[in-house]
Formats: structure tokens, sequence, C-alpha cells
């Protein structure tokens, strides 16, 4: 008979867990292709600094340029879809190696951690920390996403060191 050990329940969370991430990089993706003018909007505001406090010490940060609010954009696009990739070849490189030694489960981790890092470089660097700190997101009342990132946030960092950890046996 088959029993459900601790370590077996361990294996298959990452897996889920790694499925849930990947899940949500495809909806943010389809969000991104399907509504590109809105999410345009968003970034192009952020970046314009348009709807901040007027502070002629930071107004310089401002990019105000069509152009490269459609590069910058489509940047964070293509990071999105990076890290996307790399989440969903980890949860299959997990799956695959559910039933194998400790060692060979513990190497199959190396796509999920690859996409996990560039999901908090795009959810934390680029708009918790540029978005906000650079060109002060957090002082629009309409187009402020430092919340929303942080919640990505706290839940991929965590998730990091979970599929990190080599507690299995």
């Amino acid at each position: 008979m088959n029993h459900l050990t601790t370590d077996k329940l361990i294996r298959y969370s990452k897996v889920i867990l790694m499925a849930y991430i990947s899940f949500f990089g495809l909806m943010v993706m389809f969000s991104n292709f399907t509504d590109y003018p809105s999410n345009y909007e968003y970034v192009g505001h952020i970046l314009s600094m348009d709807t901040t406090r007027e502070n002629l010490n930071l107004s310089y940060r401002a990019i105000t340029s069509p152009m490269l609010h459609h590069r910058i954009y489509w940047f964070i696009i293509t990071l999105e879809v990076v890290y996307t990739a790399f989440c969903l070849l980890g949860t299959y490189h997990l799956y695959r190696n559910i039933n194998t030694p400790a060692d060979v489960f513990h190497e199959a981790k190396k796509f999920a951690i690859v996409g996990l890092l560039i999901g908090l470089f795009v959810y934390y660097i680029c708009l918790q920390v540029i978005g906000t700190e650079w060109f002060n997101m957090d002082e629009s009342a309409t187009w402020n996403a430092k919340d929303w990132a942080r919640h990505i946030v706290d839940f991929m960092f965590p998730l990091l060191i979970y599929i990190a950890l080599k507690i299995e046996r």
C-alpha cells in the first residue's frame, strides 16, 4: 500500500505551490497581451510621474517619452514571460522528479529558483524599488501598484526559500 509520507507531502507541496505561481504568471501575461492599452497607461503614468505630488527636486526623474514607455513596458512583459516560463519548467521538473532520490529532486529545483528570482526582480526591484522609490509611485492615488507588488513579493520570497531548502530525504 502506498502511504503518503511527510517527505512525499513536502515534495507535492513544492510542486503545487510552483503551479500556483506559474498560474499567476500566466494570468499576468494574459492581461498584458489582451489589455495592453490599460496596462501601458499604468506604466506611462508611473514613468511620467504625472499623478504624483509636484516636487521640482524629483521631477527630473520623470520619463515622458511614449516610445520609452512602450520599450520599458515591453521589457517588463518580457521579464514576466521569462519568469513564467521558468516557473512552468520548474513545476514540470519538480513533478517529473517527485519520486527520485533527494539529491536528484533537489537538482530539479533549478528552473523554479531561477523563475522565482526573475519574478522577484520584476515585482520587488522594478515595481517596489524603482517604481516607488525612484518614480514616487506610492504618492499617486490612482496609479499605485506598490501594495499589489508587495503582496506578490510576500508570496514569492518565502516560496523561494521553501523551494530552495533541501529538506527532502
